[in-house]
């Protein structure tokens, strides 16, 4: 298991720390931002595919910003 960690930017997100084996995202968290809907967010997505996550929240926005806490988490997928 590898274990990453990916500055945001764009959210009230600082941080997100997650974990890659075998294709599949485990252990994400994140530090700062909108706790509870984070913690969803962390549990819907373990034990998924990478491709899939980065598939279902690439793009989303969060109000009028360009981005999202979703979206970072993508970007953070892609990067590695």
């Amino acid at each position: 298991m590898k274990h990453y960690s990916y500055r945001t930017t764009g959210t009230c997100s600082r941080e997100i720390q997650f974990d890659v084996e075998d294709g599949k995202i485990y252990n994400v968290s994140f530090n700062g931002g909108c706790n509870g809907n984070l913690q969803g967010i962390s549990k819907l997505v373990e034990g998924q595919k990478v491709e899939e996550v980065i598939q279902k929240l690439e793009n989303i926005r969060c109000g009028f910003k360009n981005t999202s806490c979703p979206d970072q988490l993508a970007k953070a997928l892609k990067s590695i």
